[in-house]
């Protein structure tokens, strides 16, 4: 069974470096899933923070389900081009 988190309603610049840390803390612990279903308002720190769990979730050998991304957030992602880098899962 998947442990799963949940974003906060706001992932921007003045909160990424909280919700990075809140979210290293979930992968530690053995969460393999997070939601953003609460998440919306975002920047692009939202991405880097994303990325950034995935990439702690990698080194422990699990890949990191990213949830219901919103669809702006994912539009932005394109735009970037790191959309593969979220593995979303629906």
């Amino acid at each position: 069974m998947s442990e799963r988190f949940a974003t906060d309603a706001t992932l921007n610049l003045e909160s990424a470096k909280s919700a990075l840390s809140a979210g290293l803390a979930q992968i530690a612990a053995g969460a393999s899933a997070v939601d953003c279903a609460p998440l919306t308002q975002f920047d692009s720190s939202a991405l880097a923070v994303l990325i950034a769990w995935q990439r702690a979730a990698h080194e422990r050998g699990v890949t990191l389900s990213v949830l219901n991304l919103p669809a702006a957030l994912a539009s932005l992602a394109r735009a970037y081009g790191v959309e593969a880098l979220l593995h979303e899962r629906h």
